[in-house]
Parts: structure tokens; C-alpha cells; sequence
């Protein structure tokens, strides 16, 4: 298995030298890039906005993973996706005959998927911070992610259908729980642990 995987991942060391998430580096390399992608169905032009974009690692089809959390975050933005197919070598090992990438903005960070078999799961030791305006910002992310597959957890997190774990948070929660009033402190904290998705009114 670690074979297989680090088979995998010098492919996918190869396809990020060849371009397949910086724009700036596109130019100098299309005809080695084509002979990786199958497809290449959106490109940006823009420099690089981001010094660190996290990348979440899924077992296939990254479009559609793109697609569904775009359909939760609604000002969101396809900015690249793009399939590879395996050198012959690497097929055999890996066993797989491609593998997929996308890029989408969300909120105000951005987020690069890996589509590339079913070798990682998430797990809550990461998770994503939605700071919400108010309840019905809360009461909205928490129902899109926790539906269709997603999972209710404890005191605020939840995951969505894919496994990735969320934290979804009044941002009015976070002057509660750091009150300089003892009392607000410890009510907000202790009906915390009381509750799944936050409800603002009762921990005030």
C-alpha cells in the first residue's frame, strides 16, 4: 500500500511542476502539461492570492465535490478543475487510470481538491470555522452541511457528506466565552456543552 501511495504522489508532484495550480507557471509549460491533462475545463489568469490554500483530499470525482460546496457557499467560485491520467507505470501501482483536481473560492479562502482514490479520510483533528453574522447565518450552514449525508456533532461542529468536520459560530459566541464577566463566561461555556448546533439565546 505504501508503494501504491507514494507511486500516486510522485505523479501528482509531477503534475503541480507542470503547472496544474499556478497560472504563472502555465506558460513556460503547455506542452509537457498536455501530455498529463485529459481536461482542463476552467483556467485563471490571476497570480497567486493565497500563501497557504489547504487541500482536502477526497476519493473521486473532484467537479462534483466542487460543486456541492459551492451550492452551500453561494458567493463561490470554480476556478480550476482539471483531469490527469496516470503514466502507465503509475496506473498499475496506484491502480487507477486518472486522477482530479479543482480549485474553488469560498468565503474568503480557497480551497484545492485532490480526487485521487480512497487512501485518506478526514477526521475532526482539522476542521473549518464558519463565523456566522447571526442565528439564521448559523441556523442556514448548519442545515446545509449536517443534510443530504453530513453529521451532527457536539457544541458547534458538525460534518458535512464527505467527512470533513466543520465548526459553524456566532461570531458573538466568541465574546461570550471570553466576557470580562465571570457569570456570561461560565453560562456561555457551560450550555456549550449542552448543545449540538450553537443557539445564541441560550447561552447568553
Amino acid at each position: 500500500m505504501k508503494k501504491k501511495i507514494l507511486g500516486l504522489l510522485t505523479v501528482l508532484m509531477i503534475a503541480d511542476l507542470l503547472g496544474c495550480g499556478n497560472a504563472n507557471r502555465d506558460a513556460g509549460n503547455n506542452s509537457q502539461k498536455d501530455t498529463l491533462a485529459d481536461q482542463a475545463v476552467t483556467k485563471t489568469a490571476n497570480p497567486i492570492r493565497y500563501k497557504i490554500t489547504p487541500n482536502l483530499w477526497v476519493d473521486k470525482d473532484a467537479k462534483a465535490v466542487a460543486d456541492y460546496y459551492l451550492s452551500i457557499f453561494k458567493e463561490g467560485k470554480l476556478k480550476e478543475f482539471h483531469r490527469y491520467k496516470n503514466p502507465p507505470q503509475e496506473k498499475g501501482q496506484a491502480g487507477l487510470d486518472s486522477f482530479e483536481t479543482a480549485v474553488i473560492n469560498i468565503g474568503d479562502i480557497e480551497l484545492s481538491i485532490l480526487a485521487a482514490g480512497p487512501y485518506f479520510k478526514f477526521n475532526e483533528s482539522v476542521s473549518l470555522v464558519i463565523n456566522c453574522k447571526d442565528q439564521a447565518e448559523v441556523d442556514y450552514y448548519w442545515n446545509a452541511l449536517t443534510t443530504n449525508g453530513g453529521e451532527e456533532g457536539s457544541c458547534g461542529w458538525c460534518k458535512d457528506k464527505y467527512g470533513l468536520s466543520w465548526q459553524v459560530v456566532p461570531v458573538e459566541y466568541f465574546d461570550l466565552i471570553n466576557s470580562s464577566d465571570p457569570a456570561v463566561r461560565e453560562k456561555a461555556m457551560k450550555n456549550t456543552f449542552k448543545q449540538k448546533k450553537l443557539i445564541l439565546s441560550e447561552l447568553k
